[in-house]
């Protein structure tokens, strides 16, 4: 049997991936970090399912840093694929903590390798890396072989897994690998990334709940795509018989501005008539021109973001609607 086991399950990535993972058959472990809120957030209707909870799917409440209860969880569920999503998500956050953050993104990453190195049959090993690996890159679009250069201690962090990931590889010869990520989007996103702070703002603006919305920029530029897409990724890269590393991008850069005008038309609004630029919300330092080249994954994998940029901001908006 097929034994997943995820950290970030709740999360939007790790959410899709188990409903991903429960459709093929496996059997998934999540570590679960805050439980009481389970019932009402992306895993509520599987945790309301008897037919799925604690029969097919089981979460198991701790912390990715407590590396003991960790290693406890995975010697008993003896997993076959895992992939570590979980870890503090926000590069500007980064700036504020940057030793949590090399801890909690980078040193707990190596600690989890450790373990998996340590089991008699060690499983496939998926890292979820960032784009803010590079940072201020030279080219444009990068790819795998882009030289990574970090500006915030997120993206350093984020390099210093993706590195050791290889590592692994090479040295202990384990089926490790990183899933380099640019920006994908769900109704699953978090409030805290601007996506869905102007999708939510666009809703209520037009239901008459909120007047205006407050913005750091609008120049800032992203290659966007769609969170399930990226998610099946996941999976594909774990499936090959030698993992390796690849960048899941859509190869294409959108500006805030064009997130927020189509946003905005959705409700049939002008987006200018409700946007304020707040500088205080600017980040100390903006990566640049971020834009992922996905043709290693579309030769090898197949893969390709399935949704066009019009469509996911739609439906970031509807579900904001609803």
């Amino acid at each position: 049997m097929n034994i997943a086991f995820i950290t970030g399950i709740t999360g939007q990535d790790g959410s899709y991936l188990c409903e991903l993972l429960l459709e093929k058959g496996y059997e998934v472990h999540g570590l679960v970090h805050r439980p009481e809120g389970l019932s009402s957030g992306n895993l509520g209707k599987l945790v309301q399912d008897e037919t799925i909870n604690n029969k097919r799917m089981f979460l198991h409440t701790g912390s990715f840093e407590d590396t003991t209860h960790l290693r406890r969880l995975i010697m008993r569920a003896k997993p076959t694929e895992f992939y570590h999503l979980a870890a503090q998500s926000s590069p500007r956050l980064s700036l504020e903590l940057p030793e949590t953050t090399m801890e909690s993104v980078g040193m707990a990453t190596v600690r989890l390798l450790e373990i998996l190195r340590d089991l008699d049959n060690p499983p496939k090993f998926l890292y979820a890396s960032s784009s803010e690996i590079f940072g201020e890159p030279l080219g444009l679009p990068q790819d795998e072989k882009t030289a990574m250069q970090p500006s915030t201690p997120y993206g350093v962090a984020k390099a210093l897994s993706t590195q050791m990931a290889k590592i692994y590889r090479s040295a202990y010869g384990l089926n490790t690998c990183a899933a380099i990520l640019y920006n994908h989007e769900s109704p699953r996103r978090s409030g805290q990334f601007v996506t869905m702070k102007v999708a939510r703002a666009a809703a209520r603006i037009r239901r008459g709940q909120q007047k205006v919305l407050q913005l750091g920029n609008l120049t800032g530029q992203r290659d966007w795509g769609w969170a399930p897409d990226y998610v099946r990724g996941f999976w594909t890269m774990l499936q090959q018989e030698k993992v390796d590393d690849f960048i899941l991008a859509t190869g294409k850069l959108h500006s805030v501005e064009q997130f927020v005008a189509r946003a905005f038309a959705v409700v049939g609004l002008k987006w200018e008539d409700f946007v304020e630029l707040d500088p205080k919300l600017k980040t100390a330092v903006e990566p640049a021109r971020l834009c992922g080249n996905p043709e290693k994954a579309k030769r090898l994998l197949g893969w390709e973001n399935t949704v066009p940029f019009d469509t996911m901001v739609e439906r970031l908006v509807v579900s904001q609607l609803n």
